[in-house]
């Protein structure tokens, strides 16, 4: 094959390096600095900074092939994954840009060269579209005389005003189509529309080229506000041109999903299929089809995603990639499948892309590993989940409803983890809908709860004070410090917010808490500051005054500002230690480890990485052992502030959802970490003194904790462990060197005891003395009831009673009691395997155990309840029989 995949996007590539544009690898799939998108869904995402003068780009012309991801937002083509030949999750967008250097007349001829010389499509298949007001545009068509006028069309802002997401830049914009001919149309939902340009459904003409202008950038009101420069963001879809060219090279029609790219991945699935699930080939059944094109399409996402560092979770991005990983598990189930199979489908996603994107390769086993586990998790209750879908389907159809209740699609979504787009989907065949209103209102009850259930932090009336203002941090090397009040804000009861102009108070962030100390006004006022806060773009100092009152602290009115600087060193060591424990992970366990949060107080330190499983307690013992040696080393903290592009291409660490501007301060400690970071650090590694780790544990899906402290608090750590030790051995008799022979003695004697007791136990429970008493067997309208009382037995010795008399006693109900001889009671009833059809072990505990004064429940075999008075077991179990008439 001529044009294949990597051919045509090394093409690309190699015409705009010719015409001045320099070569940028693919920016990471998760927007760095920008909170208002989850994913790069275009090309332009990371140039957005350039467009909107926040930073300056260091080459004016630039082209690239960037991995994209519509999952989110306002572009997300989730749901049409699949059902079409054309629609993906994840893309690659080949674009050439322009940052305020040439614009439209170069990128339309350019494109035009570009298409019809180097790829050699016949002009007669091309179309132009342009703006219905931009005129600009089509003269330029008109000018260059490669199309007549009737194949140069305007459009309206649905299909020719291009926007990455509700804000942000924007402009009109140029593309170019192409005619597949008439064997492509399928007119898919659209009968009696003619097949034409921008014709949604239509697959006859699809899109080579998109020729952004960037000339706008759209503010939180929807207004248009012209950019200081005019900008070019061309966007080529890779699969769709390699769609165009292998069709025209082939002389068949072919989709996107039957290019050479996807036909590896779907070998893949094809082999899945014929492993472990029905043997479904691909083309061979248009509902499989669908199935064939979701899993190829999400198995990219989730190969990419995981090579990134992302990992399945509950919150944002983890999510996303939770929900793509179950939509195609449950697509498997299409074809039949019923174990894992997405690792080996990633495999063809490794061997179709892997030399265009190296991670996938370097990444391989832990992408499966990851993979593998979360499909796993799921698959044990996907078949529930859709057994019960099912049996809602038939419900519906024997009642004549289109619409699954918000009720049971809250059910699969909180019990069986069915995102509710997953049950829409599953549903939309037979074309029932979910009551969306109902489910949101079950939601937004959930969120309510949680939300009830948090303390409120209380300081957001004081933040407000900021607004209008701007302050700036001095502190990095002060404590003290002079300045001017620029606003203050107090509610009459001594409580106060104060803005100034200049600041060494640390406000809050990267994790590190804000400082405390005091602000004294000119005339000897006092406030103490209790918290420092970031807010408006400037620095609030939350406290209350000691002396004086809010007039003392009015705007204009000098004051003199001093940090709690034990307070502030402590955090300090504790922030730097969390660097270097950020190396140590990803020296230990791997560079897919990234940070996911983090917490910098005084007197201790939390750490949130991205992991599977737990971290075992032999590499625990390896990280704290190399942070303590990376703090001896005592290597020199280094401080830099650099462009932001600089900085990531000296090895800098950025962290997800931070927002960096064009100059960026780089943290560098010794030559094992570089990290952007803002807040206080030490002069030296060695300065930390002394790093304990004090736990690790899960506290998400794939998120793992470590909890530490450093410096004084570490050293308090050992001397609280040491006094314990002491106080064990004190109590033990025995010195540090026989404490610990002296403590097993006494386990193997306790465990010896415990022995003994059992035996007794049990003993006491078949009725070999003691306040036991033997059976009493009856029958009550047709049924064996056999009741016994066995006092001072435990629950687990009352379960073993309950089998053996259900094996001497086939077809019965057991009700047995007892006395724990603390006043307090248990009962236990079992029923046989025969009765449960007509009698309910749980409902009959139910029953009795509110006459003990407790509760219970079980299963219909075997139920259990408690109570706090043992003398009416007699009566609660005469209750049984009365039940059972």
């Amino acid at each position: 094959m001529r044009w294949t995949t990597a051919k045509i996007r090394q093409s690309f590539l190699d015409f705009f390096r010719e015409r001045g544009h320099t070569i940028v690898p693919s920016f990471s799939l998760i927007p760095k600095g920008d909170a208002t998108l989850l994913f790069t869904n275009a090309g332009m995402v990371p140039f957005k900074d350039y467009f909107l003068a926040v930073r300056t780009p260091a080459h004016l012309r630039v082209a690239d092939c960037q991995k994209c991801l519509r999952l989110s937002g306002k572009h997300n083509d989730l749901e049409a994954v699949g059902r079409d030949t054309y629609h993906h999750t994840f893309f690659e967008m080949l674009g050439n840009w322009s940052f305020g250097d040439y614009y439209k007349a170069e990128a339309i001829a350019w494109h035009w060269e570009l298409i019809t010389k180097v790829w050699s499509v016949d002009p007669a298949l091309l179309y132009a579209t342009v703006h219905k007001d931009d005129d600009e545009s089509r003269q330029i068509w008109l000018k260059m005389g490669v199309l007549p006028a009737d194949r140069i069309l305007s459009f309206g802002d649905k299909d020719n005003f291009w926007e990455m997401g509700e804000t942000g830049p924007c402009g009109p914009n140029s593309e170019i189509s192409i005619d597949r001919s008439a064997a492509a149309c399928s007119g898919a939902g659209h009968p009696g529309v003619a097949c034409a340009v921008n014709v949604d459904g239509c697959e006859r003409y699809i899109e080579l080229g998109n020729l952004v202008f960037i000339q706008y950038n759209r503010d939180a009101s929807g207004r248009l506000n012209p950019l200081p420069k005019k900008h070019v963001d061309t966007g080529t879809g890779l699969e769709r041109i390699a769609a165009a060219l292998q069709s025209l090279e082939t002389g068949k029609v072919l989709g996107d999903y039957d290019i050479d790219l996807f036909q590896t991945i779907i070998a893949k699935i094809s082999q899945a299929a014929r492993e472990l699930g029905s043997g479904s080939r691909y083309g061979h059944n248009a509902e499989t089809d669908v199935s064939f094109r979701a899993i190829a399409d999400h198995a990219r996402t989730i190969a990419f995603l995981l090579a990134e560092g992302l990992t399945p979770g509950n919150s944002d991005r983890e999510y996303v990639l939770r929900r793509v990983i179950r939509r195609a598990a449950r697509h498997g189930r299409y074809l039949g499948i019923h174990s894992p199979f997405l690792a080996g489908v990633c495999d063809g996603v490794r061997d179709a892309m892997g030399a265009a994107y190296p991670e996938l390769t370097e990444h391989a086993a832990h992408i499966a590993k990851l993979v593998t586990e979360e499909e796993a998790r799921f698959g044990e209750t996907l078949d529930r989940g859709l057994e019960l879908i099912e049996q809602e389907r038939a419900r519906l159809a024997k009642s004549g409803s289109h619409t699954l209740s918000g009720e049971v699609a809250f059910k699969l979504y909180d019990t069986y983890g069915f995102p509710l787009d997953l049950t829409e989907d599953v549903l939309r065949a037979d074309a029932i809908t979910v009551d969306t209103a109902e489910f949101d209102r079950l939601m937004e009850e959930q969120r309510d709860r949680a939300r009830a259930a948090r303390k409120e932090d209380g300081v957001g009336a004081e933040l407000s004070v900021a607004k209008g203002t701007a302050s700036r941090f001095v502190g990095y090397h002060r404590y003290e410090g002079e300045s001017e009040i620029l606003a203050a804000s107090g509610n009459g009861d001594g409580n106060i917010a104060i803005v100034v102009a200049e600041t060494p108070f640390y406000p809050e962030g990267g994790g590190q808490v804000g400082d405390r100390g005091v602000i004294e006004s000119a005339s000897g006022a006092l406030a103490e500051i209790i918290d420092t806060r970031k807010a408006e773009g400037s620095i609030v100092h939350i406290g209350r005054i000691l002396r004086g009152d809010a007039r003392d602290f009015e705007r204009g009115k000098p004051v003199r500002l001093k940090v709690d600087r034990m307070r502030r060193d402590a955090a300090v060591l504790n922030h730097s230690a969390t660097h270097i424990l950020h190396y140590a992970l990803r020296d230990v366990l791997g560079t897919s480890v990234h940070q996911a949060g983090s917490l910098v107080s005084p007197d201790r330190l939390r750490f949130d990485f991205a992991h599977q499983g737990p971290v075992g307690e032999s590499n625990l013992l390896t990280i704290e052992e190399e942070i303590n040696a990376r703090i001896r080393e005592n290597a020199a903290v280094t401080v830099e502030e650099m462009a932001y592009d600089d900085a990531i291409k000296a090895g800098a660490l950025a962290f997800f959802g931070d927002k960096y501007g064009d100059v960026v301060r780089v943290v560098r400690m010794g030559d094992f970490s570089v990290e952007l970071c803002g807040g206080t650090h030490v002069s030296r590694t060695g300065d930390v003194g002394l790093f304990r780790l004090e736990a690790e544990s899960g506290v998400a899906s794939g998120v793992r904790r470590i909890e530490a402290v450093t410096g004084q608090g570490a050293l308090e750590s050992v001397r609280r462990q040491e006094n314990i030790l002491d106080e064990l051995a004190s109590r033990l008799g025995a010195g540090d060197a026989t404490a610990v022979d002296r403590l097993e003695k006494l386990l193997a004697r306790e465990k010896e005891l415990e022995k003994k007791l059992r035996a007794l136990e049990q003993k006491l429970a078949s009725g070999g003395g003691g306040a036991t008493s033997a059976e009493s067997v009856r029958e009550i309208e047709g049924i064996r009831l056999v009741t016994r009382r066995a006092d001072g037995v435990d629950p687990r010795t009352l379960r073993e009673m309950a089998d053996r008399l259900r094996q001497k006693y086939p077809s019965s109900v057991i009700a047995l009691g007892s006395d724990s001889g603390d006043g307090k009671a248990a009962l236990l009833v079992a029923v046989t395997a025969d009765l449960t059809g007509r009698i309910k072990a749980g409902e009959i505990i139910k029953r009795i155990a509110p006459i003990i004064g407790g509760s219970g429940g079980g299963r219909p075999d075997l139920a259990q309840a408690g109570g706090r008075d043992a003398s009416r077991l007699d009566e609660a179990l005469a209750a049984v029989a009365q039940l059972l008439k």
